[in-house]
């Protein structure tokens, strides 16, 4: 296959942790051929989405060389000419992210197998999304009123604050009933009414680690990664400190996995990693989820691997997807 990934600049990645970095590697193993692109280098003309792409070639698997890839010059064609593209830009997702994903839906319309399904990815909201499984998660609360948000917290007694748009870890508050910064941290969060926040029952079993359930062509990966806090924090997100420990999917864990599996995948989510803290659904990942390398590391399990074979399949099913096959079509 020829590959085409859209992802952040290739000098900002941690190749011996990136997933994206994975993905590549498992690709040109298979026998594939990868191209890479970031946001600005996908246009529309003449009713055709284009990308300008460098081809990528691996210098060192394990990512510790100082020069661990080459690239080959630019080449401009239409995204049409790849078998497969790879949505793999990290947040936020701000209206240039979104723009890209109008640019990956037109080009779907010529034929082009997108994954992760752009207008899947735009209306699965990753903090918003387990509204759809609500049956799964905590009590949850997403208001611009402090109101009710200073309600929610006198019900539950402690609870958690983060906004709908926020990523690893940044903006996330506990807040207790009594706590003297309420007021101050709903400001911060709200702008006085004009943001949206989500509140969420406070799960102590945090201490045991948030969990990175992954889920790949509608199967569920036998293997979590728990993102445990540091000592004094509550939250267990890597970029905030948390030490991250591959496990085996508890019961609840699997069970979760298993049931949003294939609803996803027939909504063309080749890859979604779920948030669990104890047996509870906090959050659904979409955009660029994570944490292959360290699963692979601790257990040995290859995800990359388990990745690359089902976009195979899903690049050989029978007939291009084209407009009106893909998720959300009339």
């Amino acid at each position: 296959m020829r590959i085409a990934i859209v992802l952040d600049p290739l000098a900002s990645l941690k190749p011996y942790k990136d997933t994206s970095v994975a993905m590549i590697v498992a690709a040109l193993a298979r026998g594939h051929e990868v191209h890479v692109c970031e946001q600005g280098d996908l246009w529309l003309a003449g009713g055709r989405v284009h990308a300008a792409t460098r081809a990528f070639d691996l210098l060192d698997a394990s990512g510790k060389a100082a020069k661990w890839y080459r690239t080959a010059g630019q080449s401009r064609q239409p995204l049409a000419e790849f078998d497969a593209v790879l949505m793999r830009k990290d947040p936020p997702f701000d209206m240039e992210y979104v723009y890209s994903t109008y640019l990956l839906e037109i080009a779907q319309r010529e034929g082009t197998r997108v994954f992760n399904d752009p207008r899947a990815i735009r209306d699965h909201n990753e903090k918003l999304a387990i509204a759809q499984f609500a049956s799964l998660a905590p009590d949850t609360l997403v208001t611009r009123d402090p109101a009710l948000l200073r309600e929610f917290v006198a019900t539950h007694g402690d609870a958690v604050f983060k906004l709908l748009d926020g990523m690893g870890g940044s903006s996330i508050f506990r807040v207790r009933a009594g706590d003297p910064n309420m007021g101050v941290i709903i400001e911060t969060l709200n702008l006085f009414g004009e943001r949206s926040v989500m509140a969420q029952r406070y799960l102590p079993e945090i201490a045991d680690g948030d969990k990175r359930v992954l889920l790949i062509g509608g199967e569920v990966v036998p293997y979590c990664l728990a993102r445990i806090p540091k000592e004094g924090e509550s939250r267990g997100n890597l970029a905030a400190g948390g030490r991250g420990e591959a496990r085996e999917l508890t019961p609840a864990d699997r069970a979760i996995g298993e049931a949003l599996a294939p609803v996803l995948a027939a909504r063309g989510l080749l890859l979604v990693g779920l948030d669990v803290i104890g047996d509870r659904l906090t959050e659904v990942n979409v955009t660029s989820p994570t944490c292959f390398r360290e699963i692979e590391q601790q257990t040995g399990f290859d995800v990359a691997a388990m990745f690359v074979a089902a976009l195979e399949r899903e690049v050989a099913r029978e007939g291009p997807r084209r407009a009106g096959r893909g998720y959300g079509a009339a």
